[in-house]
């Protein structure tokens, strides 16, 4: 599986193509699916650009993405820059008016279980964001909710594209071999490419978008998702070396 990620936390100082408005976002992923794109990770923006939990914020992105591409699972984050009280996300969560297919909960922030339990009250499938670096791969497999997650998010904070695909290689063993979920392997801005890659090896689903990485693998700036997906899609189809 190949997600697209078509905006993430950043705004338009760091890419003035970024898509914010929800008819950006449904334009972005359109083409982005027609690239080879096979799932979607969105962040439902305010109007000021920032990253929205609020049901009308996610509502309008949630719904414009799906109608510009019927059948393909959208997803949000729930990260807790957007509502940093665990108690407001869950609020927010009980709250929204128009359902993702999954939302990522990022398992090292406080109160990650107490939204996660709330994402599955809603029929919500949860993407656990288990970020290298951190406890999150401890408390993951820690938790009760482990086994009922539709996929683990294995995010290597490392950006080093020299030491990135040994971070990731780390991760995976912090998180074992006895996940009954899928892992999404990737990556950020310089590491994105070669993480991408070693996904690829390893069999393991993966994503790309200008939330992860605003180049592509020649180091050219990206001029739109869709250009990130072709690449990505010629880089996991190429023969292993």
């Amino acid at each position: 599986m190949l997600q697209v990620c078509p905006n993430g936390a950043r705004d338009r100082s760091a890419c003035p193509n970024l898509p914010v408005s929800p008819a950006e976002l449904a334009a972005a992923v359109r083409e982005a699916v027609a690239a080879g794109a096979t799932d979607v990770h969105l962040h439902p923006k305010a109007p000021d650009g920032t990253d929205s939990l609020a049901p009308e914020h996610v509502a309008a992105a949630v719904t414009a993405v799906r109608a510009a591409v019927p059948g393909t699972p959208v997803g949000v984050t729930t990260g807790a820059w957007a509502a940093p009280d665990p108690r407001r996300r869950v609020e927010f969560i009980r709250s929204w008016s128009v359902l993702p297919d999954h939302a990522s909960v990022n398992w090292h922030e406080e109160g990650a279980e107490e939204v996660a339990e709330a994402l599955l009250e809603r029929g919500v499938g949860i993407e656990a964001g288990i970020f290298s670096g951190t406890p999150a791969a401890r408390r993951f497999l820690a938790s009760p909710l482990a086994g009922r997650v539709l996929r683990v998010l294995a995010e290597v904070t490392d950006t080093d594209p020299r030491t990135a695909p040994a971070a990731a290689r780390t991760l995976l063993g912090e998180l074992g071999d006895g996940l009954r979920a899928p892992i999404l392997l990737h990556a950020e801005d310089g590491a994105a490419w070669p993480v991408l890659g070693l996904a690829g090896e390893l069999g393991l689903d993966t994503r790309v978008g200008l939330e992860d990485v605003l180049d592509l693998p020649d180091g050219t700036p990206a001029a739109t998702n869709a250009d990130l997906v072709r690449a990505a899609r010629a880089l996991l189809s190429a023969p292993p070396r």
